[in-house]
């Protein structure tokens, strides 16, 4: 992967921002304060300065053009009207983290008119946009790049030319399957450790000296311990990324089970209303308080011999009573952590009796998620 050399400061030409949600605002507002003059446009209007009525009017007063929507269809429904007002001055920078077919057929729309495309995911949330240090990865030719690179400096701490358009998308893609991967293997050990009645601070603590750690997780974990889902990154835009992981996964006979594994968790959290919580959410069914025995136990006594007996978690029980259906999983899920152990003084049996429950509520979630 090459980086980009730096190039002198062109002179200041206009620059549309085309959606404004976290980074797009953020991105705007550096690009002000480099001295560019900033147009924008959302697709719900908002009253900033320089709000524009649609994106070929920002085609028709600006020279380039950044690109941040969400998604696939949104990537495509923006450049498809944007085309139309589009000449051989334009450089169109995409950002959304899309599957690599679909940033192409971006590229093949903008660029019958004569105007370049560039491919620029960023990795960096928030807290990295707010401070102008997104990382970029870029695809397209040298020469729009070297146009271009004045207005990626202005929010980024690093420009990554990944190559051809597409293949800076597939690198945010592959990158963002080890972050989901990361944070949801970093909340099944804190259920482990909660488990096990070791304080969860003692876990943060080991893991700043373990090899493991990474900068992500110096970001989450803290949040993690404190229940605060504030988004940086949300739910539903890492689950967004991990389907289109998996779809290229089906399409390529890879079998990805991490990938997977953190697509379901993150689909669980959609379920139960979290789709705009930080992804990090995902340690919330691990992390709840624990609530009393004695408002717990009954309860759950009698699903442990429901499913000592062999009983099937669908249908009806022997005695004639419905058991629980697969749509009741999310209902059970969201009142309990699936490890609610109290500490270390349980006995055996208590705690071969909370490991039946434990494997129970997993259960529930296969079914309630169709892998049952």
């Amino acid at each position: 992967m090459e980086r980009l050399a730096s190039t002198s400061h062109p002179t200041h030409k206009s620059i549309g921002v085309l959606g404004l949600g976290i980074v797009g605002r953020a991105v705007a507002a550096h690009l002000r304060r480099r001295g560019f003059p900033v147009f924008v446009w959302n697709r719900s209007p908002r009253p900033v300065p320089n709000f524009v009525g649609s994106p070929g009017e920002l085609a028709n007063l600006c020279d380039y053009i950044q690109i941040f929507v969400s998604d696939d269809e949104a990537l495509l429904q923006t450049v498809e009207p944007l085309s139309a007002d589009l000449a051989p001055r334009h450089i169109v920078l995409a950002h959304s983290t899309v599957a690599p077919d679909s940033m192409r057929a971006a590229a093949e729309i903008v660029e019958p008119r004569g105007a370049r495309f560039i491919e620029a995911s960023f990795t960096g949330s928030k807290l990295a946009a707010e401070k102008g240090e997104l990382v970029y990865y870029v695809g397209g030719t040298d020469e729009a790049l070297r146009e271009a690179r004045p207005i990626l400096e202005a929010s980024s701490k690093e420009i990554i030319h990944i190559g051809a358009i597409g293949q800076a998308s597939a690198i945010k893609i592959a990158t963002n399957m080890i972050t989901a991967a990361s944070v949801q293997a970093a909340a099944e050990a804190l259920a482990l450790v909660q488990a096990l009645g070791v304080p969860l601070e003692k876990f943060l603590e080991a893991m700043r000296a373990n090899a493991s750690h990474s900068t992500t997780l110096a970001m989450k974990l803290p949040k993690m311990l404190e229940r605060d889902f504030e988004p940086h990154f949300s739910v539903k835009h890492m689950l967004k990324d991990m389907q289109i992981a998996n779809e290229i996964a089906l399409s390529r006979y890879l079998d990805l089970g991490l990938t997977a594994a953190a697509r379901d968790q993150l689909l669980e959290q959609m379920q139960w209303n979290h789709g705009d919580d930080d992804y990090s959410s995902v340690a919330r069914k691990y992390l709840l308080e624990a609530r009393s025995a004695a408002s717990e136990e009954p309860r759950m006594e009698a699903q442990d011999e429901q499913s000592d007996a062999g009983e099937s978690v669908t249908g009806t029980t022997e005695s004639g009573k419905p058991a629980l259906k697969p749509q009741d999983a999310n209902a059970i899920s969201a009142q309990q952590p699936l490890l609610s152990f109290s500490g270390a003084g349980d006995g055996p049996a208590h705690t071969a009796s909370r490991l039946r429950r434990g494997f129970l509520r997993q259960l529930l979630s296969r079914f309630s998620s169709g892998q049952g």
